[in-house]
């Protein structure tokens, strides 16, 4: 699981219940509006079926398992691997990797995929083309996620606006002769409407979709440098020059660590 994640939801949670029960006085139902909540949730959800293929919505499950728990390689861990495979290339030759992609056929499918390549001695612009086309597609597959959760994050407050325009307009139309508890439900419709809008964009939505934003960064520098590893054994690079290849996708802090732990 992330951490991080895990952290800032329950952060978020202890303070929305904190203030919630402060200021409900322990009545957490004041705060709920089955007419807002409709109109912002219910809203938020057509916005999407609208806006994305079936496919992409009913992959809400794995953008969240996305979120929660990162399956991304560290960078360092890829350097580290790339190394002693270079150390090996060198020594047995290429041919001798085939073992160790055999090892890492559940761990890194898409290292493996390079090796088996270089070792059946394909064309280097092939290899590379081929691996760009994985990374590209990946990307395209990211793109699906974030953008799942930037549609609710743009449109659940405008929804929500919506909620509270209609609470505004009941409210209005019971002046005349209307109780005081019929203007305050209407009143409560468009405060409840404003008030989900607002939560689901900036406390939910939002970060979510900035996450995986993030993840599918890093996972794509990941893969770039699995990329540049691939193609220097293939070539017969020396390994200190492949580990300066890798070095460069690494912040300068981590590169001196490296380095002076070699």
């Amino acid at each position: 699981m992330d951490k991080a994640s895990f952290i800032g939801l329950m952060i978020c949670v202890v303070i929305l219940g904190f203030v919630f029960m402060e200021t409900s006085h322990g009545n957490l139902m004041m705060f709920y509006s089955q007419e807002g909540f409709l109109m912002v949730f219910g809203g938020s959800i057509s916005v999407v079926f609208m806006s994305m293929p079936l496919d992409k919505v009913l992959g809400l499950g794995s953008y969240l398992r996305k979120y929660m728990f990162n399956s991304g390689r560290d960078p360092v861990e890829i350097v580290k691997l790339m190394s002693t495979l270079a150390e090996k290339t060198r020594r047995d030759g290429i041919l001798s990797l085939e073992a160790e992609a055999e090892k890492l056929k559940a761990v890194d499918p898409f290292l493996v995929k390079g090796l088996r390549m270089a070792i059946d001695g394909m064309d280097p612009n092939a290899i590379e083309s081929t691996l760009r086309m994985e990374i590209m597609a990946m990307q395209e597959r990211h793109k699906a996620g974030k953008k799942f959760f930037d549609l609710i994050k743009l449109y659940g407050p405008g929804w929500g606006l919506v909620g509270t325009l209609v609470g505004q307009v009941g409210m209005f139309g019971n002046l005349e002769g209307g109780s005081i508890g019929a203007l305050g439900k209407s009143l409560a419709v468009a405060v409840c409407a404003t008030m989900y809008g607002t939560v689901l964009a900036n406390a939910i939505c939002g970060p979510i979709g900035d996450k995986l934003a993030l993840r599918s960064s890093e996972e794509l520098i990941s893969r770039e440098m699995t990329l540049q590893g691939v193609m220097s054994l293939q070539a017969g690079d020396n390994p200190r020059l492949m580990l300066e290849k890798m070095y460069a996708f690494l912040p300068a802090v981590t590169r001196e660590k490296l380095k002076a732990a070699a």
